[in-house]
């Protein structure tokens, strides 16, 4: 079975790392093809020869950082994202990867492929690692939406849970919903009617609040949140890493003594970094659609472009929007 991939070539980077990332992808993967979308002569000045199982379709312009979700779906109607996104509508691709615009990225991909049936609004996903390195989480929604009703957190459980057993292999998924506080009362009602939906839930294995942190504990599979808190969360947690990574650095370097004990710890310390790599977890599903989109980060690598290619291949070779389709059907 070959997996085609729609690839937004001009998001992000640009060519220079998704034509790259690319290449790199199907020398590992004879069974995907990718239709890459974006100017062909910048996409062809990156590499003297292209596989057979990369074709390359023009598109005449791209969506820019600062446009907005009203100009890019008014004027941009042949950007290298719009037409990526009409190509998984049209049949052409199975699934659809862009380090574009995120705003522009979720409202251009609702608009074009629709929602599942069940599903008022769409979620950024994203996998998240945990003081155990063999292990990760999901969580959602980390910045699609700012509110999120009751209802809405329980169609987020639903699509999380499904995700955590059908890409990661877990059985019944720990889901737990984020809040400043374990104890059943704290949280707004919002949050505590939600914690009663998840409770009676057929398909969910509520296990109840989680605090921020204990996110990294291990001791749950999917966390729920609106996206204001997912976000926030999401950027504090970028922000820890850096100062870590800092401290790291600085404390190496003090003296001629500190860089002689780096030297010798250097394979650890390599360790470390390949472990808070976001580039091996790049990559968020943009989940509640019909068709499998992964939003790569904007700033992302080579490698972490790829990354974000690998997952989309592993989403739609397990026709994840059609499993989740069927969890969404709640007891009447």
């Amino acid at each position: 079975m070959t997996i085609r991939i729609a690839v937004d070539a001009m998001g992000g980077n640009g060519p220079k790392v998704t034509v790259a990332a690319c290449l790199d992808i199907l020398k590992t993967h004879p069974d995907i093809q990718i239709n890459l979308f974006g100017d062909e002569a910048s996409i062809k000045s990156q590499a003297a020869t292209f596989p057979d199982t990369l074709n390359i379709f023009h598109a005449d312009e791209s969506i820019l950082d600062e446009d907005t979700v009203a100009t890019a779906l008014k004027q941009k109607k042949q950007s290298s994202m719009r037409l990526a996104l009409n190509s998984v509508k049209e049949g052409v691709s199975d699934c659809c990867v862009s380090a574009g615009n995120t705003g522009v990225l979720m409202a251009m991909s609702r608009y074009v492929l629709k929602m599942l049936p069940g599903v008022s609004r769409p979620a950024i996903c994203a996998v998240l690692p945990t003081m155990d390195t063999k292990k990760h989480i999901r969580m959602l929604d980390l910045g699609a939406n700012v509110e999120a009703s009751s209802d809405v957190l329980l169609q987020f459980a639903v699509i999380g849970s499904r995700l955590s057993e059908l890409v990661d292999g877990i059985g019944k998924p720990k889901v737990a919903l984020l809040n400043i506080g374990e104890e059943h009362h704290k949280g707004n009602d919002t949050i505590k009617h939600a914690a009663h939906l998840l409770k009676e839930h057929p398909l969910i294995n509520y296990v109840g609040f989680v605090e921020p942190n204990y996110i990294f504990k291990g001791d749950v599979d999917v966390v729920v949140c609106d996206g204001l808190l997912g976000n926030v969360a999401l950027k504090s947690i970028e922000g820890t890493s850096k100062l870590i990574k800092s401290y790291l650095k600085n404390a190496f370097t003090a003296n001629l003594l500190t860089k002689v004990i780096a030297l010798i710890a250097t394979p650890v310390l390599n360790r470390i970094a390949k472990d808070m790599s976001t580039s091996s977890r790049n990559g968020a599903s943009l989940v509640g659609l019909n068709a499998t989109v992964i939003k790569s980060h904007g700033g992302a690598n080579r490698k972490g472009f790829a990354q974000a290619i690998k997952n989309a291949y592993h989403e739609a070779i397990r026709s994840i929007p059609e499993q989740v389709k069927s969890g969404l059907k709640t007891e009447e």
